[in-house]
């Protein structure tokens, strides 16, 4: 729906700005000015200690200068609410005793229609409640005292009951003069094409409002509680008011729990829903126990950026989180994914919250996967390796599952980490096949043991944790890509292995895996094993010993923090870069003659110079990494593993 510019207007100048943004911030006392409409404070969209959020009452605008974010009234409250803009203007309107224009006609039909359609639902809902409360719901009644469903939750999420009778509800809308092609078109009543009398869809089932992000009625789930009735679980059909596909159970109540704690629970059924949200996880939703659908994803990542989708840990929850998976990489974006939980099999969410409370669901959770680790698992669980052919065979389903990623950054990600980790798992399989090959049962290779390639020099361990690095976090290298690709290694070996990942990173899909798996096994299997043991056979307890990468680097025992790792990351290139210069700087003297010339001058004075600034930011940057690393309680400090 399009708003005029002038009925937005009206409702900015009868909003104060500051009045509703305080609704949700504390005002700095020090540096908000009333008298200007002049308001600062800390950002609600980001957590920091000193207010950089600002708000400016005659401009009707905010902006964060620590994050960016910035917009007016309407933006504000889709951005804190989760609202959609048309939903925005309405509720503001409301606020500022603005009249919103009629619609179109036509509109105005469809909209009467539907709050026709929501009342009569809004009828069902009072009449399933009160036989749920009188003496025919007492079965229904039994069945929630068993599943320990508590009187607040019983009245929160409106529990009803219908009655094993062909026509109870029909009567009881009938006699308040509704028609039966409205109960019919509610998807309350069933005519059958024999032009036999309508009949109530739901008999003998525990009722569940289904509810729509304002709030209103608009379908119900039924639960038969037979204990061999089928279905088990009966929705109400398509209607113009419900539509399945887009949906999300408990949504108007998740919403703005969701946007303050950053998070969002997605359940399979409306039961499991209300059994968290009764166990204080009020930032839970249930997909109706329909496979996702795009509009759902898109409605979920406005909930939280990354959402967790608890699944049963059984075959069927795996099936349930394949089939959402292919649904899910389309619409992939930059910022916004989706983990994956899996219970212990044979438990769902209310079993568990049960069992083991609000904290073993929370430690669960806290387990989820990646999609890209799903993903993978998926594929490597189904497919055999044997051959050229079948490796081949992998790698294009891999690529066409990419290839349906829109947006070009995520797409490119994944094709990245998904090459190394591809050449990680071909080099290990030909590592295991070749095992128990030459002296010693250790791989022959043709260039020799990696002990008679490598001569060990000054930056040999800088080198090797640059590559071993760029193995771990390819995308470190792929944002790096021009400066490590410049860097002057000193080990030849090195240099050479630098220069495959780097056409890695630069041609996708020009460069073959077998480039990795081939002449560079050597070193290749010293780097893996010092980046990550775990991928090249070795068990737990061994891994320490043998992780040489973690010796040099001991704060990835902690997995600490990406933006910690990347500074680390540019201070070794630094370092690197620092150690080049020096030597470039002692080539420009051993080779000047007794008497520099004018050029010759010139060209030490700005080495020196360089040389001298590049020194001091390396000790900044190796004290901060330092001072960093006893903050996240991780030790030894940086310095220790840098040299």
């Amino acid at each position: 729906m399009r708003f005029e510019p002038r009925l937005l207007d009206e409702i900015r100048a009868r909003l104060t700005l500051s009045d509703l943004v305080g609704r949700r911030v504390t005002w700095d006392r020090r540096k908000t000015q009333p008298g200007k409409g002049d308001y600062w404070a800390c950002c609600p969209f980001h957590q920091e200690k000193s207010p950089s959020f600002h708000v400016d009452d005659r401009r009707n605008r905010y902006k964060c200068f620590g994050c960016g974010a910035s917009g007016d009234h309407f933006t504000f409250v889709c951005e804190t609410e989760g609202l959609s803009f048309p939903e925005a203007v309405e509720r503001l309107a409301d606020q500022a005793g603005v009249a919103l224009p009629a619609p179109d006609p036509q509109a105005a039909r469809r909209e009467k229609k539907r709050a026709g359609l929501a009342d009569i639902c809004e009828m069902a809902a009072q009449f399933f409640q009160s036989e749920f409360a009188g003496p025919r719901g007492e079965a229904a009644r039994a069945y929630c005292a068993k599943r320990e469903l508590t009187p607040e939750t019983l009245r929160e999420f409106r529990f009803g009951f219908a009655p094993d009778s062909r026509d109870a509800l029909k009567s009881f809308l009938a006699a308040r003069d509704i028609p039966e092609a409205a109960m019919v078109e509610a998807g309350l009543v069933i005519r059958p094409d024999d032009g036999r009398p309508g009949y109530d869809r739901f008999r003998g089932r525990l009722m569940i409002p289904i509810q729509d992000d304002r709030g209103r009625v608009v379908a119900f789930g039924g639960r038969t509680l037979l204990p061999e009735g089928q279905p088990k679980y009966l929705n109400s059909p398509e209607t113009p008011l419900f539509h399945k596909g887009v949906m999300l159970f408990n949504a108007h109540r998740a919403r703005e729990p969701a946007f303050k704690s950053g998070e969002a629970v997605v359940v399979e059924g409306y039961l499991d829903a209300i059994a968290l949200w009764q166990a204080g996880i009020r930032h839970v939703v249930a997909s109706l126990g329909t496979a996702f659908t795009e509009d759902q994803i898109v409605r979920l990542w406005k909930f939280a950026p990354e959402p967790v989708i608890c699944f049963d840990g059984d075959a069927a929850g795996v099936s349930a989180a394949h089939r959402a998976i292919d649904r899910i990489f389309p619409v992939l974006k930059s910022g916004f994914s989706f983990q994956f939980c899996f219970l212990p099999d044979g438990m769902d969410p209310d079993d568990l919250v049960k069992q083991r409370g609000l904290e073993g669901f929370h430690a669960e959770t806290a387990r989820a996967r990646s999609l890209f680790d799903v993903v993978w698992d998926r594929e490597i669980s189904v497919s055999r390796m044997d051959t050229p052919e079948r490796k081949a065979a992998l790698e294009k389903r891999f690529d066409d599952l990419i290839g349906t990623i829109r947006d070009e950054r995520v797409r490119r990600r994944y094709q990245l980490d998904l090459k190394f980790k591809l050449s990680n798992l071909f080099f290990e399989q030909a590592r295991q096949g070749r095992k128990g090959g030459g002296k010693g049962g250790e791989a022959v290779s043709p260039l020799g043991t990696a002990r008679e390639r490598v001569a060990a020099s000054d930056d040999f361990g800088t080198e090797r944790l640059v590559l071993g690095l760029s193995m771990r976090y390819p995308h470190l290298l792929d944002r790096n890509f021009e400066r490590v690709s410049r860097l002057p290694f000193a080990n030849e070996l090195h240099r050479q292995l630098r220069d495959v990942l780097c056409r890695i990173v630069d041609e996708l899909e020009a460069t073959p895996i077998s480039e990795l798996t081939g002449a560079f096994e050597g070193p290749l299997r010293d780097i893996m094993s010092e980046t990550r043991p775990d991928a090249v056979g070795l068990q737990e307890h061994k891994q320490a010993e043998f992780s040489a990468l973690v010796q040099r680097f001991p704060l990835l025992k902690s997995n600490p923090p990406e933006d910690f790792i990347e500074a680390a990351f540019l201070h070794f290139l630094d370092v690197l870069e620092l150690n080049a210069l020096e030597e470039e700087l002692s080539a420009e003297l051993a080779g000047a003659d007794e008497e520099f010339d004018e050029t010759s001058w010139a060209r030490i004075q700005a080495l020196t110079q360089d040389l001298s600034r590049r020194r001091e930011e390396c000790a900044r940057e190796e004290a901060d990494l330092a001072e960093r690393a006893r903050r996240i309680k991780t030790a030894p400090p940086v310095a220790a593993a840098v040299h």
